[in-house]
């Protein structure tokens, strides 16, 4: 799915191997979570209280096998086997069912989000929506590009202008619920559901804010490359770049602007 798309791509010579890598993890992943989608599949459940299947199992230990062959100092972060080499220079970080209730559910907006970082910064990221044929991959310094070609946010700079996404707006608590609250109510259209999907509806400019909370880093490590290539802008609620170690409160849109206006409601 993803690899022919990248011959569209102007990336310079020192990322292509890289890039073409990412695309081979996703193609792979591809493969193998449409295996089990939408056949009679166990659930299990987490400790979290989050579900996981085999699909989830299974595609992650295949992406995390390649990475080992081909990469074999490189570490890996991963949603579903934990980490090895968090400290390495090089480091994978792996989601390979973002949206695994939609999954169960029959519903095609889940992904697998694959991130590469060096010396602690996301230098490549990808959305791979496998049930869609859809995917967006963004390269430092090279930009962003939604199936080969390349993407960019919209120019909206006003709250009252905007398209609002979240994946649900029940995932939000106390004061918090109430800050998005009153984002949401300042926006012009507000859409429900879509995980990792909606960032790469943002990336194209068919939506101009995302808004989300409790995300873990194999969440949102990928999404970085994607939206800043893009044109676009994604932080923490405080306005602080997104790493690793952050809280998983994560505010996305297309302009400074907008952007703006949205933190100084969130951060009250």
């Amino acid at each position: 799915m993803g690899t022919p798309n990248f011959l569209k791509m102007p990336i310079t010579e020192d990322w292509s191997e890289l890039v073409d890598f990412t695309g081979s993890l996703a193609d792979a992943a591809a493969a193998c979570t449409t295996t089990y989608f939408r056949h009679p599949i166990d659930i299990m459940t987490k400790e979290d209280k989050s579900p996981v299947t085999i699909a989830d199992q299974e595609t992650e230990r295949l992406l995390r096998e390649m990475i080992s062959k081909k990469y074999p100092t490189h570490g890996i972060l991963g949603e579903e086997h934990g980490s090895e080499g968090l400290d390495r220079d090089d480091l994978w970080v792996l989601d390979p069912i973002d949206g695994t209730k939609s999954f169960i559910a029959g519903l095609p907006v889940y992904g697998t989000l694959i991130a590469y970082l060096h010396l602690q910064q996301v230098r490549i990221g990808a959305i791979s929506m496998p049930a869609m044929h859809e995917f967006w991959i963004g390269v430092q310094g090279q930009g962003c590009f939604f199936n080969g070609v390349k993407c960019s946010v919209s120019a909206c700079e006003n709250l009252h202008d905007a398209i609002l996404m979240t994946t649900s707006p029940d995932y939000f608590t106390g004061m918090d619920k109430g800050r998005f609250g009153e984002i949401s109510e300042k926006t012009r259209l507000q859409r429900y559901g879509g995980d990792c999907y909606i960032y790469g509806m943002l990336a194209c400019g068919w939506a101009d804010i995302v808004i989300e909370q409790g995300l873990q880093a194999y969440d949102y490590m990928a999404l970085v490359p994607v939206i800043e290539e893009a044109g676009g802008i994604i932080t923490d609620w405080s306005g602080n770049g997104l790493g690793l170690n952050s809280d998983g409160n994560v505010l996305a849109a297309a302009t400074p602007a907008l952007h703006q206006q949205a933190l100084e409601i969130l951060e009250r």
